[in-house]
């Protein structure tokens, strides 16, 4: 007996020794109603985690905490990990946040962990502002993971942001996964996840309902991971706009699998200015795709040009090659469901098509292919234009 009480009472203290250290908003001064702002609070509490010798997890007990603008800044000297299990809160007025276009910014931060949690950005006074023509402040994005390696977001969900609501910029090694974004499909430019100048980025077990694109792939992304993904409302995911500036770098190794499409403007969206530039888009591989009701399921524009302005040869320098789109089906809410509008300058190249069905109205779809080249196999429904 006396050796079984021993026992556990060393399983015990197995059990309530820490592994690392714990730091609670709540002991540096925040304040889960809602009302109080709680910046300052959560600001101590990562000054002393992120200055911790062992691994350090802040944590964010249920209740509602006000945050304005702030900045989470690394390195820091050990692994860290941000676990919610409340809802932050944007102040209810937008110009609050101020001119820095962030909300919450995770700043040359290495090996972090963000878990759970609800973010409310209260976007909707500014999309008024936006829509009313007055002016406005240039809106902050929800979420920001800035020149930080080996990050994992997770199960997080993020409402109604000003305008994207997570960006991965200058990142090596990161995962998104399980979180879930909604914002109205007429809010402007709430693009649930931007990645750009990024390498190494996994997207999986999503969904997106927003305003702007479900995820939108910048320049400079590099090996690009996206599947069992659930986008719309919204743009679709879209690799650009690129060709913005005459010199850019290009999107490559980019691979999206199982995901469906509901009622969104477009399905797999491939964008560029019509700009002379050094941009690129090569080694491109969307698969096992359902599109419902989707306006454009599969589509390569690169002729945008704003109000036909900034766009002096009307002719996209970017190369686009190497993109396959296989096992694609489902319906297409207009007549045409696969458009391929490609530079007259630099016409796509090397474009497959592979086991393609896509209806409009119970019917076969239609397709149009302009300064393109490329092979088809397989079922294609509509026929292939290549």
């Amino acid at each position: 007996m006396a050796k079984q009480v021993i026992f556990l009472m060393l399983a015990c203290l197995v059990l309530i020794s820490p592994t690392e250290a714990d730091y609670n908003v709540v002991r540096y001064g925040a304040k889960p109603d809602g009302a109080t702002d709680a910046t300052e609070a959560f600001l101590r509490a990562w000054k002393a985690a992120c200055g911790s010798a062992q691994a350090a997890t802040i944590y964010v007990p249920k209740g509602w905490y006000v945050l304005k603008a702030v900045e989470f800044r690394g390195p820091c000297k050990s692994r860290m990990t941000v676990k919610i299990d409340g809802t932050l809160v944007a102040p209810t007025d937008y110009w609050a946040l101020g001119n820095s276009g962030y909300w919450i910014l995770f700043r040359q931060v290495n090996k972090l962990t963000v878990v759970g949690g609800k973010l409310d950005a209260k976007g909707a006074g500014y999309w008024a502002c936006k829509n009313s023509g007055r002016s406005c402040p240039p809106g902050a994005r929800s979420i920001t993971f800035n020149w930080a390696n080996d990050i994992v977001l997770s199960g997080l969900t993020s409402i109604n942001s000003q305008e994207t609501h997570i960006v991965i910029n200058s990142c090596n090694n990161a995962v998104v996964r399980n979180v879930k974004v909604i914002a109205p499909d007429q809010s402007p430019n709430t693009d649930g996840i931007h990645v750009q100048s990024s390498t190494g980025v996994t997207i999986t077990g999503s969904t997106l309902q927003t305003g702007d694109d479900c995820i939108s792939i910048g320049p400079g992304t590099t090996n690009l991971y996206m599947s069992h993904i659930k986008c719309g409302p919204g743009h679709g995911i879209s690799i650009g706009s690129l060709a913005r500036d005459a010199t850019e770098d290009g999107v490559q190794n980019v691979t999206l699998t199982n995901a469906v499409f509901t009622g969104s403007d477009n399905g797999v969206r491939i964008k560029s200015w019509a700009r002379p530039s050094t941009s690129f888009v090569r080694n491109v591989l969307f698969q096992n795709i359902v599109m419902t009701n989707v306006k454009n399921p599969i589509i390569i524009d690169q002729n945008y040009c704003p109000n036909n302005q900034g766009c002096p040869l009307q002719s996209s320098g970017a190369k686009i090659s190497q993109v396959t789109y296989r096992n694609i089906r489902g319906t297409s809410a207009t007549q045409n469901a696969v458009t391929f509008d490609c530079s007259g300058s630099t016409p796509c190249r090397e474009i497959r098509l592979q086991d393609i069905h896509l209806t409009y109205m119970n019917r076969a779809a239609t397709s149009s292919c302009k300064n393109i080249g490329g092979t088809s196999s397989g079922l294609l429904v509509p026929q292939s234009c290549l």
